[in-house]
């Protein structure tokens, strides 16, 4: 079924959508959810999401930035300088201590396409062998991990808003394959006195499957702790997490929305 998921953002993110989560009766069903009983944070247990399979996509729209296509790190630094990452066959590379990377230009709401690998050759075992992440503004955390067939607390898992909000369902593929993320990020605001004004809102798909709706961010990641907000710019840096494992990237490429 082709589906155009945001009519606002034009065709860039519209694309197939497996039925077997499109359905509004499995959404509302999702077994994790548990309508009104309240879980704790990385609580392990919580019910695991439907593992499901995906079809093949993703080009950059052309109102889009290339934040890495395959050779160029110009786009992208680390916190003391020039990319400490590598390019290996047109693939961003995280050599061991690198720490992690950010983009040189900062962003609030905005649209971001990116494609990450767990190597075959990684063992997975909870948080442990094939951990990343990007975070939103540095501090609103989108996990990746591989997580197919591993398992660990479900707020925790690919297509988590980490630590807050697990995904609908599993929709990632077996290490050795390249996932994608679309991401739809709406940025928090906040008043003059440092209040918050306006919670910020995540839209995920995770290879073409909606992971996350609308989902209202309930504050900065924490480890094993909730989340709380605190006032900062109205744009910032992405960042994408070193965890100490040798994760690959692609085609990462980001349209800033309501400029």
């Amino acid at each position: 079924m082709h589906c155009r998921l945001f009519p606002a953002v034009r065709p860039a993110v519209c694309m197939t959508v497996s039925l077997a989560v499109a359905g509004a009766g499995l959404l509302a069903f999702a077994p994790w959810q548990d309508a009104g009983k309240e879980w704790g944070v990385h609580d392990r247990a919580r019910p695991q999401p439907a593992l499901v399979t995906v079809g093949a996509c993703c080009s950059a729209p052309s109102d889009a930035k290339v934040l890495f296509g395959g050779s160029d790190l110009s786009a992208l630094q680390s916190g003391d300088g020039a990319c400490k990452w590598i390019v290996e066959n047109g693939e961003l590379c995280v050599p061991k201590g690198a720490g992690n990377i950010q983009t040189k230009d900062s962003f609030g709401s905005c649209q971001l396409h990116a494609e990450w690998m767990v190597p075959e050759s990684c063992e997975c075992e909870g948080q442990h062998g094939c951990n990343s992440g990007i975070f939103f503004m540095g501090r609103y955390e989108l996990q990746i991990l591989g997580s197919n067939p591993n398992k660990t607390y479900v707020d925790g898992m690919a297509g988590a808003m980490y630590g807050q909000y697990p995904p609908l369902v599993n929709a990632c593929k077996p290490n050795g394959q390249w996932n994608s993320y679309d991401v739809i990020f709406d940025a928090p605001s906040f008043n003059s006195d440092g209040s918050l004004k306006k919670a910020g809102t995540m839209t995920v798909l995770l290879n073409g499957v909606l992971v996350q709706n609308h989902r209202e961010i309930k504050g900065a990641t924490a480890h094993a702790a909730k989340a709380a907000y605190s006032a900062h710019a109205a744009k910032l840096p992405i960042s994408i997490q070193d965890h100490g494992d040798p994760l690959r990237f692609r085609n990462i490429w980001i349209r800033s929305l309501g400029d």
